[in-house]
């Protein structure tokens, strides 16, 4: 039976304790930590996203916080099912450490880097660079009980479900798969999302909810976040698809449009996809 749960990028004004609490009250069964440290410069801006997000958990802090974690997601019995990192391809030491958090948390996945794409090194060589480093986080992996994510992400060697595929296929499923995320496969990467879980296999590990849109700037088209409800992703088909395939994971909210905050966004997210977990599956024509 499919899950509901939090990244806790998308949720940077509240502390761990106060998302704990939202969680459980909104019915989510399961938390992703963002592991990244606060900039000291960003400590009095507003809270954020991607800079003062207090919601994180910060790689060279107290252990004794991450233990108060475990302990408050215990009493309110919620999951930790992820710790989301921001390790570069190939720092075999970054992920090490995060791996070492993430059995402190009792996680079962953890997201792992691929090379970004610019153009200025070629595709082939960018991809022996992440197969190697997979290598050795497979064996990181195996020894942790954790298992590694690669995300569908625009801006990478991974964009889409079948170059993700062609990175992980080599691995063994139980200890590298794939975080699918159909919001980033609007901005590059989208392939029709039956055909890209069917492909994906034993390797989908994981989901991402999240939307984005299209629009003209000055005369040119840009990809931006947008609402759950009012992006290109179609997600009631996308959850048919998942629930047809034997999907039994998490739907995991990762909102960047900034409609709602908080408490409020997540009660939204939570309505929203109960709503489709429990509607017919002949209601909409699929994608």
């Amino acid at each position: 039976m499919i899950k509901l749960s939090v990244f806790t990028v998308c949720t940077p004004e509240l502390t761990p304790e106060q998302l704990i609490q939202a969680a459980e009250a909104a019915g989510i069964q399961g938390i992703e930590w963002r592991y990244a440290g606060i900039p000291q410069e960003a400590t009095k801006e507003a809270p954020s996203f991607w800079r003062n997000n207090r919601c994180s958990i910060d790689p060279q802090g107290d252990a004794a916080i991450v233990d108060t974690i475990r302990q408050q997601t215990d009493k309110h019995r919620i999951r930790s099912i992820a710790l989301v990192p921001y390790v570069k391809c190939g720092d075999l030491d970054a992920a090490a450490q995060a791996f070492a958090t993430a059995k402190q948390l009792d996680v079962q996945m953890m997201r792992v880097g691929v090379p970004s794409y610019n153009g200025e090194r070629h595709i082939e060589d960018l991809q022996e660079e992440a197969v190697r480093y997979l290598d050795a986080i497979q064996d990181m992996a195996q020894q942790y009980g954790i298992k590694a994510l690669v995300e569908t992400h625009h801006g990478t060697i991974a964009p889409s479900a079948s170059l993700a595929l062609r990175l992980v296929e080599r691995f063994n499923p139980a200890h590298i798969g794939v975080l699918y995320d159909p919001g980033n496969l609007v901005h590059e990467g989208y392939e029709h999302h039956r055909m890209g879980l069917e492909m994906l296999g034993p390797y989908l590990a994981h989901v991402h909810v999240k939307n984005s849109a299209w629009q003209q700037q000055n005369g040119q088209w840009q990809s931006d976040w947008a609402p759950l409800n009012e992006g290109i992703v179609r997600w009631a088909p996308i959850v048919r698809h998942l629930q047809q395939l034997g999907y039994d994971g998490y739907l995991g909210v990762e909102d960047f449009s900034g409609q709602w905050a908080g408490e409020t966004m997540l009660r939204h997210f939570t309505d929203t996809f109960l709503a489709l977990l429990r509607q017919d599956h002949e209601q909409e024509a699929l994608l």
